[in-house]
């Protein structure tokens, strides 16, 4: 089970949504669906839902045309679902640098300190700064998607990893218990040994 304390993906979504709407400009279902990486319909489904509550107000155009506007609940049910955005963020950054100290601060004091991160994005972001305050940082990147660089280092196709010499390999996702298990499942085929591996999902 999920940790109870963590914002849902219906929150997050909600919180997305109303948030784009409040940015103003025009926006489609179909231009909100390819920011929130879902479904058209799946975003209809949203929208409708978010107007029976309330939240927002659907107002048609000339040229069958549909402008969305937040109302004043939506504002307020924004304001409530930033906070508790904040707040989760602030709770997962603190888990996660207590996790890493907790397990790459014996290396230290190691003359060869080579961490890899599997992942890109917020959760690396965070892992990197918690790395740096106990005087350490990525030596090599990589991801599943291998395009680009993450703060300056180029990013790796995973299958590179099986060939590296690396003291621990941090899995950084946060949120998805699912996406988690899918990035250990893919290290364990490779045969990373599982004390080398450490999951920033507690």
């Amino acid at each position: 089970m999920d940790n109870p304390n963590q914002m849902q993906a219906p929150e997050l979504r909600t919180l997305q949504i109303l948030t784009e709407i409040e940015q103003g400009g025009s926006i489609t279902q179909r231009s909100l669906a390819t920011k929130l990486g879902v479904a058209l319909g799946l975003t209809n489904l949203y929208l409708k839902r978010l107007a029976k509550k309330g939240y927002i107000k659907v107002t048609t155009l000339p040229r069958n045309r549909v402008k969305y506007l937040l109302t004043p609940r939506g504002i307020a049910e924004k304001t409530r679902l930033t906070y508790e955005y904040m707040t989760y963020s602030l709770r997962q950054y603190l888990r996660a640098r207590q996790l890493l100290q907790n397990s790459l601060r014996p290396l230290v004091q190691q003359p060869h300190r080579r961490i890899a991160f599997y992942g890109t994005g917020e959760a690396a972001e965070v892992a990197f700064i918690c790395l740096k305050e106990i005087g350490l940082e990525p030596s090599a990147v990589f991801d599943d998607a291998h395009d680009g660089q993450f703060l300056g280092m180029p990013v790796h196709p995973l299958g590179d990893l099986a060939h590296e010499e690396f003291d621990r390999i941090v899995v950084t996702s946060l949120g998805s218990k699912k996406l988690t298990q899918a990035r250990m499942d893919k290290l364990a085929a490779l045969g990373i040994p599982q004390e080398k591996v450490v999951n920033l999902r507690v």
